[in-house]
Parts: structure tokens; sequence; C-alpha cells
């Protein structure tokens, strides 16, 4: 069943990416898309005089040694010619993969045909209704990666004990507010998140997820205190005596990549509609965690996969913590988990 509330919701963002009647869309899914997002996309986009295309792959088979969640690099494309002929030949992609475009290997040449894609994230349509589309978003996303660009050197300091030093030298900086409007270029849903994806051997210290910290990986709240000790940008040490801690280590060790153990991207949270509580509320199968990303004054660290570091693997963490202090050479943009006023809505 598809609520109208939810298709007003998808069609107020495809609005937002100046989507015409003459363009041609492609609703891209899987076999083990959630259907309830495929079906409201599509009446979303019929809403604008636009007859989608549908592109539907066959979900390939997980080989383990665990469920992967949350990467944002699906696998279900796996370079089928037909499949990315058609995405190239698009103007519109409403992405409805179940891990989503944003770092998958086919991207690349799917941006350089001039399409947009936009990544709804596997989150269950009803979570869309208290996401109101914010006009001022895009701006102060901006104001945040023209902040990061700027900058040398981003320290994160909380009182939990993190303490940690980013170089930013080399470092490609991003930002997503939600929604996309120029050829070529991808944004997910929900957004609002500024980031740096590091180059190698820039990442210094220590991070230590408190309690109510959030694994998304694990669709869970911290619990107990996990001390992380990061040298040259790798995970050296997983200190803790809880459950989290034991979890964590044998995550990361499974898949035998030594590059899980790196880090992805770091950044913060900047959607002041996205709530830290929600994921409190739904089952784990009913929900994606990109909202918690995205909450405004969360340090988002990450593990895993990092192009910039030239580095590609399977296993992943996004981490958002609550209240750090992140500063880009001195000057902070996060205080104690709330954004500094130049970053809220005026």
């Amino acid at each position: 069943m598809v609520e109208s509330a939810w298709v007003q919701r998808y069609a107020e963002q495809f609005e937002a990416c100046k989507l015409a009647p003459t363009e041609t869309a492609v609703v891209l899914s899987e076999t083990r898309s959630r259907p309830e997002i495929v079906q409201t996309a599509r009446l979303a986009l019929s809403q604008f005089g636009v007859a989608p295309v549908d592109v539907v792959v066959t979900t390939p088979p997980n080989p383990g040694p665990l469920p992967i969640r949350s990467t944002g690099a699906s696998v279900a494309l796996a370079a089928n010619p037909a499949a990315l002929g058609a995405l190239s030949n698009a103007d519109f992609i409403v992405d409805c993969t179940v891990e989503g475009l944003l770092h998958a290997p086919e991207l690349g040449p799917i941006l350089a045909s001039g399409a947009r894609v936009l990544m709804i994230s596997n989150e269950h349509p009803e979570n869309t209704e208290r996401w109101p589309h914010d006009p001022t978003l895009a701006d102060r996303v901006a104001t945040g990666v023209a902040l990061l660009e700027q900058a040398e050197m981003m320290n994160v300091v909380s009182n939990a004990g993190t303490d940690l030093t980013v170089d930013l030298t080399g470092a490609v900086r991003a930002g997503s507010h939600g929604w996309c409007t120029d050829p070529g270029t991808i944004a997910h849903w929900p957004g609002g998140l500024v980031l740096a994806f590091p180059a190698a051997g820039t990442v210094n210290g220590a991070v230590v997820l408190a309690p109510g910290d959030v694994n998304l990986t694990f669709k869970e709240y911290v619990r107990d205190p996990v001390t992380l000790t990061v040298v040259d940008d790798y995970i050296t040490a997983i200190e803790g005596s809880g459950v989290d801690t034991d979890l964590f280590r044998s995550y990361l060790a499974a898949f035998e990549e030594s590059d899980a153990y790196a880090v992805s991207h770091v950044g913060w949270g900047m959607n002041t509609s996205a709530r830290w509580e929600a994921m409190a509320l739904w089952d784990k199968a009913d929900h994606n965690g990109t909202e918690l990303r995205a909450f405004a004054g969360n340090f988002l660290y990450s593990t895993g996969a990092n192009e910039v570091a030239g580095r590609f693997c399977r296993g992943h963490f996004d981490l958002p913590m609550r209240g750090c202090t992140v500063t880009l050479d001195g000057t902070p943009v996060v205080v104690a988990g709330t954004l500094v006023a130049e970053l809220l809505p005026a």
C-alpha cells in the first residue's frame, strides 16, 4: 500500500531537482528493493507527466561472511551493459537500490553522461512525512563546504575522550543537501551533510564512542564506551569492556580486509529536521538510518572504502557521534554537539 502523503513528499523532492515533463526518468531498483519505495517513486514521477523507464536488476547473492548494510556502494549493477546503457541515456535517475550508488564503481560513467541521480535511501516512505523540504539547507550546506574547503586542519574533541586530528591536505570536500539540479550530480535523501574524504595517512588520534552514539551498520545505539586508536588513518586498537567493543572487533575482523580499519570519511550533520531518536522507533528491517547520519550537530566518523585514498573494501562503519566539538583551523563549526549560529536556519 502506498499513501498519498508519501507520493506528495517524493514529488516535492523531485520538484526540487527541477524535474521537467520532457525529461527521461529511470527508476533503478533491484529484486530486493523495498517495493513501497519503487511504487511511490513511480507515482510521484507520474505527477510530472513523466512516464518512467523501469530498470530492475537482480540482487546478487552475498558471499559473506556477514550481511552488508548501509555502505552506499550497491553491487547490484555489476557493470551490466544493458542497465548502464539505459542509465547513461537518462536525464534523471531515481536510485532505489538497497545500498545506493553513492560509492558504486559504476557511478562515474553514469554521472559523466550528464544524468543527475537522486538516491532514495532504503527507508520506509513513512519517514519522509517528517522531512519537509527545507530550502535553506542547500545554502547552509554550501556554507559548511566553503568553510571546509578553506581549512587545512580539522580537530574533533569530546568530553568522552575523542581527540582526533585530520590533515585536510589533499582531501576531497563535499556536501549533500538532499536534491540535485545540475547535470552529472548525485544527492542522497535525506541530506544535510558536510564531509571530507581524507587523503592517505592524514588522520590520527582517538575516537571514543560514548553511550547514545550510533552504530548505523548495526542500527543500534552504543551502550558502553568503545575507544579507537587511529594511526595514519588505520584503527590500531579497539578497547572497551562491553559487547559493543566485541561486536566492533569481530565485524571488522570477519572481512579480512585491512582497509576496513581505515578512515572513509569525516564530517558533520546539518539537517535540523533529522532526529537522533528516530532509530529507536523503527524495526531494523524498516529503516536505513540515513536520517541519523545527517542530524544537526553530529560528528560522523566512518571507516571503510575511500576512493580518494585509493582504498576499496566491503567492511564499513558509519558512526554518528553526539556531544563533539569540531573545529576547522581552530574555528568551531560544531560546539558540544550544536551547530554554530552561522550554520543554523535564520
